[in-house]
């Protein structure tokens, strides 16, 4: 997500770009409570196992790490509770449709401040096989040598 006016970037998940192909992305608002917020901000936030799902009409992020925040005691939530997230009936019903096929899921892709609002980016994915993923990494690699190449006869 490019950095824009008004939007901060709090965690990524690079592993979901090596794991699944991203169908298409999706934003949505994310229900924290006080203390979380306050982790949140502070960057103490892991999206690496984190997963999407819908429940009863309402879509949920599973598996979020949010750190507990060090001043809060008593408000402090478990670290790991199921958070829910904020989109239209409509979107979530249209992704309930697409989850059910073969092989999609919805796994979040960042969070972030949004005009002080906490957001998070989810994306309706397709699993990687084995052989995509080794195909994705040597396709990394030729582009990261073609680019020192051009930078190397630049400099001359």
């Amino acid at each position: 997500m490019a950095e824009k006016a008004g939007i901060k970037q709090v965690a990524r998940n690079p592993k979901a770009f090596h794991e699944y192909y991203i169908v298409e992305r999706f934003e949505a608002g994310i229900e924290l409570f006080g203390t979380e917020v306050k982790s949140v901000r502070a960057g103490k936030i892991s999206l690496k196992e984190a997963w999407c799902s819908i429940d009863n009409g309402e879509l949920f992020l599973k598996q979020m790490h949010i750190s507990p925040y060090e001043m809060g005691s008593f408000s402090n939530r478990d670290p790991l509770r199921p958070k829910r997230l904020l989109m239209h009936r409509k979107e979530i019903m249209m992704l309930l449709g697409k989850t059910q096929q073969q092989g999609y899921t919805l796994i979040p892709l960042s969070v972030y401040f949004k005009n002080s609002r906490a957001k998070v980016e989810i994306a309706l994915a397709k699993g990687k096989k084995l052989h995509d993923k080794r195909s994705s990494e040597a396709e990394k690699d030729a582009k990261r040598m073609m680019d020192r190449a051009m930078k190397e006869r630049n400099n001359y």
